[in-house]
C-alpha cells in the first residue's frame, strides 16, 4: 500500500484548510479521494487526542455554551423508514463551549439535541476547568437538568 509523503501530506491539508474541496484538492494534488479522506479520518483522531491530553485545568473565566445543527444523508422530516431511529443519519447537533475571552474552545461533541448528550458534553467541559466559571447558554431546557 502507498503511503503520502509527510510534504504531500501538507498540501492536501493546506488545500483544505484554504478552503478548498476534496475534489478541488484532488485535482490540485493529484493524491485520490479516499486517500484523502482517509487522511482527513486520522488527523481528526490526533487533533481529538491532542485536545484530550492538553485542555485539562483550564483557567477560563467566562464560557458560552451553543449548540449547531446539521443533518446527515437527509434532514430528520424526510428520512426513509428503514433510517429512522438511526443515529448518523437526520439531524446531528455539534454542541460547543468557547472561551469568551481566548475563544478557545475547550470542548465539543456531537450527539442528539437531548439531555443524554448535553450531560455528556457539560461533564466533559467541567472536567477541563480548573476553577468555576461564568456559564451562559441559551437556555435550553436540557441545560436546566
Amino acid at each position: 500500500m502507498n503511503k503520502l509523503t509527510k510534504e504531500r501530506q501538507r498540501q492536501v491539508v493546506a488545500a483544505l484548510v484554504e478552503g478548498n474541496s476534496i475534489r478541488a484538492t484532488c485535482r490540485m494534488t493529484g493524491v485520490a479521494k479516499g486517500t484523502i479522506l482517509k487522511l482527513l479520518v486520522d488527523l481528526g483522531k490526533a487533533c481529538a487526542e491532542y485536545q484530550d491530553e492538553v485542555f485539562q485545568n483550564l483557567t477560563c473565566k467566562k464560557i458560552q455554551c451553543d449548540e449547531i445543527w446539521a443533518f446527515v444523508y437527509a434532514k430528520e422530516k424526510n428520512l426513509p423508514k428503514d433510517k429512522k431511529g438511526q443515529f448518523g443519519y437526520g439531524d446531528i447537533w455539534t454542541f460547543t463551549a468557547i472561551d469568551a475571552d481566548s475563544k478557545l474552545i475547550p470542548t465539543w461533541h456531537v450527539g442528539n439535541r437531548d439531555i443524554k448528550d448535553a450531560t455528556i458534553f457539560m461533564r466533559d467541559l467541567a472536567g477541563r476547568l480548573k476553577n468555576k466559571v461564568q456559564l451562559t447558554t441559551d437556555g435550553h431546557r436540557m441545560y436546566l437538568y
